[in-house]
């Protein structure tokens, strides 16, 4: 690894180093060349459509939804509750004891208009291991997933968000581009639904890319309300993709607002 290489990881596993969990203060590792949904929209073709619907990021007061380590016995409720108030999200799903226990709702969520995406096989963390063990972890959930829903995911997030310029290069040659967050409910630490939302909405602007997870208890209970209070706010619910359009995801390249 070159030299630019080589001081890119190290920044990244000291910015890992000093987080705890999934409490990775992201903004400390900046340096690892993350892109914004409002820098992509911009550098794209003046006048495209966007890639999904009719909602225009560049206009419209959009913010998305995102859901790690699914699906979970809790996943059904949540697609109901999307299902009812017209919301799309991104799931990054697992694929351990996730993707192969609850294939029908992955197949849903991809039915039902859901952006359906990676977050590796075993949760290990991409930055701890070999280059194989990184392919491996990413191949694996891209081709269950192609199996149930007819193509592999372009989006991935890294497990606690910890990634560096080797495995930048690792998701280039797969085809998929990193989605970090810039809202967490920290919904890990607590089942109170109502802390959830508060920390939410506290957090989110325009563009946010908001992290929870629906394996935790407090969480689902908690989607009503955050979203019946963003939409009284003018946000507009988006997939990851509807946020970057008219431009797309680069494989390779990692996006947060």
């Amino acid at each position: 690894m070159h030299g630019t290489g080589r001081r890119l990881r190290h920044r990244a596993l000291a910015c890992a180093a000093a987080a705890a969990g999934l409490t990775l203060t992201l903004a400390g590792c900046a340096q690892v060349d993350t892109t914004a949904p409002s820098t992509v929209r911009a550098e794209a073709a003046q006048g495209a459509p966007a890639k999904f619907g009719s909602v225009d990021c560049r206009k419209a007061k959009c913010i998305a939804l995102t859901f790690d380590a699914g699906p979970s016995e809790n996943s059904a409720r949540l697609l109901d509750i999307l299902k009812e108030k017209k919301v799309p999200a991104t799931f990054f799903l697992l694929g351990k004891r996730h993707i192969e226990k609850y294939p029908e709702l992955v197949k849903r969520m991809a039915a039902e208009g859901h952006e359906v995406a990676s977050h590796t096989w075993d949760h290990k963390i991409l930055t701890k291991i070999s280059d194989k063990e990184i392919r491996e972890e990413l191949n694996r959930p891209n081709e269950a997933i192609e199996k149930l829903i007819g193509h592999k995911p372009t989006l991935m997030r890294p497990p606690q968000g910890r990634t560096d310029s080797n495995v930048h290069e690792i998701s280039k040659e797969l085809g998929l581009a990193e989605v970090l967050w810039s809202v967490t409910a920290k919904d890990y630490t607590t089942n109170d639904s109502a802390l959830i939302t508060k920390r939410v909405l506290e957090q989110s602007s325009r563009d946010g890319i908001i992290l929870l997870h629906d394996i935790y208890a407090g969480t689902v209970p908690a989607v009503p309300g955050i979203i019946d209070a963003l939409k009284q706010r003018g946000y507009v619910f988006v997939t990851v993709p509807q946020l970057l359009a008219p431009g797309k995801a680069e494989p390779g390249k990692v996006y947060r607002p």
